[in-house]
């Protein structure tokens, strides 16, 4: 019996020794799995071992937050199910949910989009037949004012603007990669034209109160090195002056040292030693009367549509806006409104918070100042704050958007966590950050193909909504084909009752038509198609 004690105690020791040697070379083969031949999940590359374990969370998740955790509908800014939906997108995975809804319907803000008792057919050699993604804007940006280069987007859906800087060169060229793929257009932020902007892809060149990247030794807006960036770069088609944005009006912009790295330094002219600010207001114009006669400059010596993107307060300004163009003839070709809801890489609570209208109240405010004047069809109206899903978008277009921006949707398509710790520099997944290392497993190549699939699934997605409701474009959504949960009576009213206003009907002429338009970029520009590898 001794013998048989001693022999199971031998045979534990051994095995013992077994595992103190096998676990050792386990986490080694691991990590170096992880860090030299794991392309495709940025958690497990910058965090090699130890981020396998957010996998294993995930994937026991579910079971866990039946129980004791925030169920699917209760995070902000994005719920688990809106996560859920863009990474599947992204992946190609199924985006389908079972057993019904798990979203409280009776809650207010619902949104019922109502459905025809007939949807569109899509008829024979109809452009939609062969290529279901295909939906472009259904107005050209810059006719009416008598521009040189005209620009119709490929694209409904496109990339808002996010500056590298605060995103690093990595997520933006997957993003930009992806956008030439998918045919969108790529806002720069206002950090200046980057080569991370630069593959290819419709570019909208975008600048603020630091003019970075068309500024002068002073700091100045230097209208000589706009030209210059137009004339060198044929794929910018189209100007956006940042007056503001949603998630901090009035308070300028900042890039925290900590992300400033010398080659930003170098591409906006700013030390690399303290935050980099954008001031408050702008040098070149003072009041709305001095911005126009500045939109009028810049279209004029660049040939390019020219428009503005603000979040929404007081009205007085927007109302002068609306009543000088009217008088002038003259005015933006395309006006951005950007929810507070709206993102930032760093923003102050107080502002992110409180500060400038949500997107819905923002946009109809604005719209109906517009439309009561009679220049809704002189404007191309974009709308960002969350709308970088198809039942949002549908709202958006329902009151009166052409075009959908979206950010933090994208920057979660290829691989952002929602940490939301953008400001410090340390953002595991690489994309908000200048972080070597952590961004060094952000694969481009890969991810733009997310990027890809994420945004032509929105796409099909809105399209087939409106067919849906009998509807060749989601242009022609109109205010009472939405209805919004209201108060605690579960009671519900059309956009039209709750915002008091039709929209005006957009002259849409046929998906044929748009297909065929001179001024229609995106894939359509492209000489040969790009391939996906």
């Amino acid at each position: 019996m001794q013998e048989f004690i001693q022999y199971v105690y031998d045979l534990e020791l051994l095995w013992f020794h077994y595992l103190l040697i096998f676990i050792p070379i386990a986490i080694v083969y691991m990590a170096i799995k992880d860090v030299f031949f794991n392309k495709s999940q940025t958690i497990k590359h910058n965090f090699p071992v130890v981020g396998r374990l957010r996998y294993l969370l995930e994937s026991i998740g579910p079971e866990l937050r039946q129980y004791i955790v925030a169920n699917n509908r209760e995070e902000l800014p994005f719920n688990r199910s809106q996560r859920s939906w863009i990474y599947a997108s992204s992946k190609k995975e199924n985006n389908y949910e079972g057993f019904g809804t798990d979203k409280d319907i009776y809650a207010s803000g619902h949104i019922f989009i109502n459905p025809s008792l007939f949807p569109y057919a899509i008829p024979e050699g109809h452009p939609n037949q062969k290529d279901p993604y295909f939906l472009p804007c259904a107005k050209v940006m810059g006719p009416h004012n008598g521009r040189k280069r005209p620009f119709r987007p490929y694209s409904v859906a496109n990339i808002s603007a996010m500056s590298f800087g605060s995103l690093s060169a990595n997520a933006l060229s997957a993003l930009n990669k992806g956008a030439l793929m998918a045919g969108c257009y790529h806002n720069t932020g206002e950090g200046g034209l980057s080569p991370y902007h630069s593959f290819g892809s419709d570019v909208i060149f975008h600048f603020g109160t630091g003019y970075f990247g068309v500024r002068d030794a002073k700091g100045n807006f230097d209208m000589q090195k706009l030209v210059e960036l137009v004339q060198n770069n044929s794929f910018v088609r189209a100007i956006e002056i940042k007056l503001s944005q949603g998630a901090k009006p009035g308070k300028g912009g900042v890039l925290p040292a900590q992300k400033i790295t010398k080659e930003i330094a170098e591409i906006r002219h700013i030390p690399r030693d303290k935050d980099a600010l954008s001031p408050v207001n702008h040098t070149a114009f003072t009041n709305v009367p001095e911005l126009l006669d500045f939109i009028e400059r810049i279209a004029e010596n660049t040939g390019l549509p020219v428009g503005f993107k603000s979040a929404v307060g007081k009205l007085e300004m927007w109302r002068e806006l609306a009543d000088r163009m009217v008088q002038t003839g003259k005015g933006p070709d395309f006006i951005t409104i950007d929810g507070g809801e709206g993102g930032t890489g760093a923003a102050p609570h107080a502002f992110a918070d409180h500060v400038s209208l949500p997107f819905t109240f923002a946009f109809t405010s604005v719209y109906k100042i517009f439309l009561e004047r009679g220049l809704t069809d002189r404007v191309v109206f974009i709308g960002s704050g969350k709308l970088g899903f198809p039942a949002s978008s549908l709202l958006g277009f329902a009151m009166g958007c052409d075009l959908i921006n979206v950010a933090r949707e994208a920057m979660l398509s290829i691989g952002c966590i929602q940490a939301q710790i953008c400001h410090t520099n340390k953002c595991p997944a690489g994309v908000a950050t200048q972080n070597k290392w952590l961004q060094s497993g952000l694969d481009p190549t890969l991810k733009s193909v997310r990027f890809y699939n994420y945004i032509r699934t929105l796409r099909k997605e809105i399209l087939e909504i409106a067919h849906a409701c009998n509807y060749e474009h989601p242009c022609q959504m109109t205010m009472h084909d939405v209805e919004l949960v209201t108060g605690d009576t579960n009671l519900t009213n059309t956009l039209a009752e709750n915002y008091g206003y039709e929209k005006a009907t957009v002259a849409f002429p046929g998906m044929v038509e748009l297909l065929n338009c001179p001024h229609l970029g995106g894939l359509a520009t492209q000489k040969q198609p790009v391939v996906l590898t």
